[in-house]
């Protein structure tokens, strides 16, 4: 993410936390909807446009990154600017993007994009490379220090179960539903340093976990930490990675606007001494799978209690939890107008099982998605 500034929160007077989001795409084929190795080419296309894209591990992904933005308005407005962008930029090279945890139909495969690094992953990682051509949306927001955002992922680890459920957004992998609302976390979780982070007692103990990383050749460098929160290795920020990439722009800034209203909360309980709550590893573990595998119209397990609770009621918990921060940010009518639609109609893996259970076709969920993809 290229941020030109990172304002960042502790005290009730200080500026409020920037927030800024980063987006993976899938390119699939216009005629079959099969993932397509053309990210060169769609980077080269949005370049002049005046559009620096950023390529993934698979030659079928590329990702997006706004700015530093100030509110939820101006993240709305750099996410469909640059979706269009990319939308524009695939078709010139003959090929279509979809927002999509997983791609819906059957990949031949999924080439390494060819950059030194990428190509040592290939090597190193085998089969989990190989099969990387899934897409997430991470959450930036700006904090003082590395520290501060240690202490941040300690405060937001109960909350990751139901992050992951409201985003979840792949349900349909290889022309099949596969029971899971969220396939997409399930592949990701086999890295070595993926899913919940462990609780963190301190700017050192982590940095001495990613040591112990790297020196036993679990990961490859820093950012290989691929844990669902983790202070950013290359910016003043908190980083949160546990979303699927949303269907919609206007869904991604609801994700944004409830992450950034956790940070701020947790930031003002720091400042106030209130301990994070102590979250058994299993516990958690347990209700990722959880949020996972039902999404948000199903339950999932409250990690303070250790007992079943709708995703929903969990949700409307969250969002009572951090109106204060919610007031403040000015995203409580967006976020209370986005819990009514997901009621409605669910979210992206409500929608796209939906159709699936229709057609049963992986197509059809891409022709969906690519039409979703700049509405």
């Amino acid at each position: 993410m290229r941020f030109a500034d990172s304002s960042t929160a502790g005290d009730p007077g200080e500026a409020l936390p920037t927030v800024g989001v980063e987006e993976e795409f899938i390119l699939v084929d216009q005629l079959t909807g099969q993932p397509v190795g053309r990210n060169r080419e769609v980077a080269a296309a949005a370049a002049r446009r005046g559009v620096e894209l950023d390529l993934e591990l698979t030659s079928c992904q590329i990702e997006t990154a706004t700015s530093a933005c100030i509110t939820s308005d101006q993240v709305l407005a750099e996410l469909r600017r640059l979706r269009t962008i990319v939308a524009e930029a695939a078709d010139e090279v003959g090929v279509a993007v979809i927002a999509a945890g997983v791609p819906p139909t059957v990949p031949d495969h999924f080439p390494i994009t060819e950059t030194e690094r990428y190509r040592h992953i290939g090597e190193k990682f085998g089969m989990l490379a190989h099969e990387q051509g899934i897409s997430g949306c991470h959450i930036h927001v700006g904090v003082p220090d590395r520290g501060t955002a240690v202490a941040v992922s300690n405060h937001l680890r109960q909350r990751l179960p139901i992050l992951l459920a409201l985003s979840a957004n792949s349900p349909i992998y290889r022309d099949a539903d596969t029971g899971h609302a969220s396939w997409r976390s399930v592949l990701w979780s086999r890295w070595p340093a993926s899913g919940p982070p462990p609780h963190l007692r301190s700017r050192e103990h982590f940095e001495q976990i990613v040591a112990m990383l790297l020196s036993s050749g679990a990961i490859l460098d820093d950012h290989m930490v691929y844990w669902d929160i983790r202070p950013s290795d290359h910016l003043p920020t908190v980083e949160i990675r546990v979303g699927d990439v949303q269907p919609r722009a206007d869904e991604a800034v609801v994700v944004a606007a409830l992450v950034r209203a956790l940070v701020v909360t947790a930031l003002g309980d720091i400042a106030a001494g209130v301990p994070p709550p102590v979250i058994d590893s299993d516990v958690l573990a347990a209700a990722m799978w959880k949020a996972a595998h039902d999404g948000i119209e199903g339950h999932g397990i409250d990690v303070v209690t250790q007992q079943p609770v709708s995703a929903l009621t969990q949700l409307e918990s969250l969002v009572a939890d951090v109106r204060p921060a919610l007031d403040d940010l000015g995203d409580r009518a967006l976020v209370a107008a986005a819990v009514e639609r997901l009621r409605a109609e669910g979210n992206g893996a409500s929608r796209r099982r939906r159709r699936f259970a229709l057609s049963t076709s992986g197509r059809d969920i891409v022709e969906s998605a690519a039409r979703e993809f700049t509405s």
